[in-house]
């Protein structure tokens, strides 16, 4: 249950309190990257239904609640290696999206450089610490945060972010799945040692 709830809390802490959140303001967003994130909140409000069935069937002694939280044990750990393989295959398309979306406000900057595009840009640029799109040429005249203290290319930050946010979804995954597996290990002992004493009795 505290696993669940701790995945529940990081999921949304990446998809409304990170430095991603700032590209789901506009019209257009990183949908594969937030899709991903919304399937690891599920997963977790999955996690800790289940874990208050395990905890009932244990209080209860009960065989068949015990291997009903086996069974959807073993179906999350199923779902967490395919999400795992999913986000490492999908990593490309989300640094794409992103990238995409900075570089469409970038543009409609250059065309008309004022008005809402303006706060826009300067919002993407104050909160990827990054101005514009590389070479001196591309930043003159571009809304850059004063307190930068080294420009950076906001391609290259975007692809950094999503690499360090993936980096820190798989390890939540990998300490997820370690906690899985002892759960399934210890269900199976509980439901053997209960079947064990009512035989004896």
């Amino acid at each position: 249950q505290l696993a669940g709830l701790a995945v529940i809390a990081f999921g949304l802490w990446l998809r409304f309190g990170g430095v991603m959140a700032d590209f789901a303001s506009e019209k257009k967003s990183p949908e594969y990257f937030f899709m991903g994130l919304y399937v690891l909140v599920g997963a977790g409000a999955l996690m800790t239904t289940v874990g208050f069935f395990g905890c009932c069937g244990a209080a209860r002694e009960s065989q068949c609640l015990i291997g009903a939280f086996f069974a959807c044990l073993l179906v999350i750990f199923a779902a967490e290696v395919t999400a795992g393989v999913f986000a490492f295959i999908g990593k490309k398309v989300a640094v794409q999206e992103a990238q995409k979306i900075y570089e469409d406000v970038y543009d409609d900057y250059m065309k008309n450089p004022g008005g809402k595009v303006n706060s826009t840009i300067y919002r993407y640029h104050l909160a990827l610490q990054c101005c514009g799109k590389g070479n001196m040429e591309q930043q003159m005249g571009l809304p850059c945060p004063e307190n930068i203290q080294k420009v950076s290319n906001c391609l290259v930050e975007i692809q950094n972010i999503i690499d360090a946010d993936l980096h820190l979804v798989g390890i939540v995954g990998i300490a997820i799945a370690g906690i899985t597996i002892f759960g399934m290990i210890f269900s199976m002992v509980l439901c053997c040692a209960i079947r064990n004493t009512r035989d004896m009795i």
